[in-house]
């Protein structure tokens, strides 16, 4: 056995630093153990005790037998010498609760990194430290210090805060929300979010993994383990902790519009996994899945004796990209000749607020065996006719009779629906307060489905014709010269090489020289200040545009000079550079901009001076950007509808965007020492494209 497993399928487990008393941790962990049913060996560890709740107690896990799992639960300056041990003595799994390493600053992460050199030198896999623990329901067991153990069930969930743990385990106590596996990472100082995803991925118990993180480590490993778990199983993660400060130092305009949540929005989406805003969304969005498997289709029928909140319910139908079932004639007939007249006999279907169960009974009956219908939201308020716990016994008896039908409930009351809940819970149905979370919980149903099959359906990535020999000479003249910005021709002669579409440039180091390029492109041309240390060359007049005479150019060039000399007369100037004036197109930009966790992001969107006031962008990983993908960014941005053709336009080259896109996607991840990437604007024409302006940062 190795590897996570062992914490899972402990053949036995010592538990270091048990006590008798109620105030110590180790007392909590050692009858948690014992309480939980677990089936292996037990050797707590404690030099003051020989006899500790009808167990033997040893002084050290030197003289214990051997062992697969320990749990740590001493003092921080002793853990590193009781690792030390647990190494010597075979031991193959450690989990340390002990805290005060590094959240308490420089003296405990270098407390962390001794213990962490002990656990890679024997091998070993440590959960923690500065946790809570964790339990398994199946196993079973119970290696935590938690007041109430969780409800057997099939939701995996780790958090990275304990406090987080303690407050979801409560709260799903009362809500009656089982778990398969309930896991607190603490300081992920070994194993990490990765790890148990891959984890609860294979476990035949587990049907949704949910978690709460507050950073992620190996980004890129943790991206290919959630796509493939994502295949078979729904992963819902609330992440926290999101700042924008990482971008506010870019100097591209992709840099400055991909902030850190951005990239992780985009990072979960491309895995497939779905992003919680609240922890309660969170544990509404896992019940469902829990609970339920997607609905075959997005047509949503409403049943309700409240019209209010059944008009809001159509609102978030709506809202949350799904349909209103449109019923059969034959459905509304019977509607009409079985309700009162005061109902409304479409979609949403009031039985009106005297309605009684026999009443919902006849509505959902019909609705439900209705062909256009996909999934019902049954959506009461309690009144002196209705009553929560006879709705609730209705509805999971339609559900058994139309089982192809996906139900969900929105109860809306207080106590007196505690009780139509735990009946709706028990028989696998998702129940909810509000009709708005309801209706949420279905879409993120509907939409995991799609992502499912796009991530089964997965395309290779394209593979094209490329010169790497040439970029790398140029980023190797470069560093050369101690630059880390390439000059806008060096710039345009990478992405040639990558086989992107561009207007002809070159540098001219003379007014001179300027002209003989200008003559040899043919006219008109524009001028450009090259520097790399200046990156909005309008602003300091370094561009001239439309320049139809070698006169002009030469001019031009001396003006430039000159206009830079007076603005920034400290900076040095490469030159200028000659560029052949291309037609207008429609413009767009694709740029890279590199995420500390999960590397390089390519975004798409409209493109000239105003990017950064529209933001009309989207964003990818670099990493696996394949031609689907690429399509459904340029679809979700407004440059799609200018590239489709506008008010008599003709189309545009398309598929040229989305090859430029993969050929970037290629060329940052062949390179991943470019830091930043900008084609602004790229010239979208109907037969071609274009790139006008590159700009290009390296590390």
């Amino acid at each position: 056995m190795s590897g996570v497993d062992i914490f899972f399928n402990p053949k036995s487990v010592a538990v270091i630093g048990a006590s008798k008393a109620r105030e110590k941790v180790g007392y909590a962990v050692i009858t948690n153990i014992i309480k939980s049913g677990y089936q292996g060996e037990i050797y707590p560890i404690n030099p003051k005790e020989s006899e500790m709740f009808g167990y033997k107690v040893y002084p050290s896990i030197d003289v214990a037998p051997e062992t697969d799992l320990a749990v740590i639960a001493v003092p921080a300056p002793y853990v590193a010498s009781v690792a030390e041990a647990c190494g010597k003595k075979g031991v193959k799994g450690l989990v340390v609760i002990t805290a005060g390493f590094k959240e308490v600053g420089k003296e405990g992460l270098a407390l962390e990194k001794e213990l962490m050199e002990i656990v890679d030198r024997y091998g070993m896999q440590m959960m923690g430290p500065n946790c809570l623990g964790y339990i398994d329901t199946h196993t079973p067991i119970n290696a935590s210090f938690v007041a109430r153990p969780p409800i057997k069930g099939d939701i995996a969930f780790f958090s990275q805060s304990g406090a987080v743990c303690v407050a979801v385990l409560e709260w799903s106590l009362k809500r009656n929300i089982g778990y398969s596996k309930f896991i607190s990472m603490g300081n992920k100082a070994h194993l990490n979010e990765a790890d148990f995803i891959e984890e609860a991925a294979k476990d035949p118990h587990t049907r949704v993994i949910a978690g709460y993180i507050e950073s992620v480590e190996e980004g890129e490993r943790f991206l290919e383990i959630a796509r493939e778990a994502s295949k078979e199983k729904p992963i819902v993660l609330i992440k926290s902790g999101v700042s924008e400060a990482g971008a506010k130092a870019a100097s591209s305009h992709t840099g400055a519009l991909a902030g850190s949540n951005v990239a992780y929005d985009t990072a979960f989406r491309q895995a497939g996994i779905m992003r919680a805003k609240s922890l309660q969304e969170l544990f509404d969005l896992a019940s469902a899945f829990a609970k339920q498997d997607a609905p075959k289709g997005n047509r949503v029928a409403i049943v309700t004796n409240a019209g209010g909140p059944g008009i809001i319910a159509t609102d978030s139908v709506e809202l949350n990209d799904l349909k209103m079932a449109s019923f059969e004639k034959e459905t509304v007939d019977n509607l009409r000749a079985g309700l009162p007249a005061e109902s409304n006999v479409y979609n949403p279907v009031d039985v009106i607020g005297d309605a009684g169960e026999d009443r919902f009974r006849y509505a959902m009956e019909h609705v439900m065996k209705d062909p256009n219908v996909d999934a019902v939201l049954v959506l009461m308020v309690a009144t002196a006719m209705t009553g929560p716990h006879e709705i609730a016994e209705l509805t999971v008896e339609m559900h058994k009779k139309y089982p192809d039908v996906s139900v969900v409930g929105a109860f809306m009351g207080g106590e007196t629906i505690d009780e139509a809940f735990k009946l709706m819970s028990d028989n696998n149905i998702p129940a909810y307060t509000f009709p708005e979370q309801a209706i949420e919980s279905l879409a993120r149903l509907v939409k995991y489905n799609e992502l499912r099959e796009r991530l089964q359906r997965q395309t290779e990535v394209e593979e094209f014709d490329v010169n790497k020999e040439a970029v790398a000479s140029i980023f190797k003249k470069v560093k050369e010269e101690d630059r880390v910005v390439l000059l806008g021709s060096e710039a345009m002669q990478v992405i040639e090489a990558y086989g992107i579409g561009s207007a002809p440039v070159a540098l001219a180091k003379t007014a001179e020289q300027a002209g003989d390029l200008a003559d040899a492109m043919g006219y008109p041309v524009v001028l450009k200040v090259a520097s790399p240390k200046i990156m909005h060359k309008t602003d300091v007049g370094g561009v001239k545009l439309k320049l139809q005479t070698r006169e002009e150019v030469e001019q031009g060039f001396i003006e430039i000079l000159e206009n830079v000399h007076r603005y920034l007369p400290d900076v040095l100037v490469d030159g200028v550079e000659v560029q052949k004036m291309l037609p207008q197109g429609r413009e767009m930009i694709i740029g890279m901009f590199k995420d500390v966790q999960f590397g390089p992001m390519i975004m798409f969107g409209l493109g000239g001076i105003y990017v950064n006031l529209l933001q009309d962008v989207s964003f990818r990983l670099a990493n696996g950007l394949n031609r689907e993908e690429a399509m459904e960014m340029i679809q979700e941005t407004k440059a799609y509808t200018l590239l489709k053709g506008y008010r008599g336009e003709k189309q545009a080259d398309i598929d040229g965007v989305v090859e430029t896109i993969l050929r970037v996607s290629k060329l940052v991840t062949d390179f991943p020492e470019i830091t930043e990437l900008d084609i602004n604007p790229l010239f979208a024409y109907e037969e071609s494209v274009n790139s006008i302006d590159v700009k290009i940062t390296i590390s």
